[in-house]
C-alpha cells in the first residue's frame, strides 16, 4: 500500500468522530431522490445501506459503542489521555456538538 503512511492521531480523532458524529444524515439518504445530493451528506457512520423493491429501507450504523470502547483502550496507555478525551467531550469539542 503505497502513500502517506498513517498517523495514530489521525485513526484516534476518526474514531472519536464515529462514536460522538451525527447519524441524521443516514436517514436522510433514505429520502433523497437525486444523486447529486449524497456528496454533501456526512455517512462516516453509515454502514450498510438497503432500499428493498417493496420501498423499505434498511440503515445499518457503526457501532458506537464499541467504536468508545476501542477508543479508550488506546487513550489508556497516553499519559492523560483518556482524561483529555473526556473532558474534550464536556467541553463540546466532539464533532457533531454545536
Amino acid at each position: 500500500m503505497e502513500g502517506k503512511p498513517v498517523q495514530r492521531q489521525e485513526v484516534l480523532r476518526k474514531m472519536l468522530e464515529l462514536a460522538a458524529g451525527p447519524a441524521n444524515d443516514a436517514v436522510k439518504l433514505a429520502y433523497l431522490s437525486g444523486e447529486e445530493e449524497i456528496g454533501a451528506l456526512a455517512l462516516d457512520c453509515l454502514t450498510e445501506f438497503k432500499r428493498n423493491s417493496n420501498g423499505s429501507v434498511e440503515v445499518k450504523l457503526a457501532d458506537r459503542a464499541a467504536v468508545l470502547v476501542k477508543l479508550l483502550e488506546q487513550l489508556k496507555d497516553e499519559e492523560g489521555g483518556a482524561a483529555a478525551f473526556l473532558q474534550a467531550l464536556e467541553a463540546g469539542d466532539a464533532p457533531g456538538k454545536p
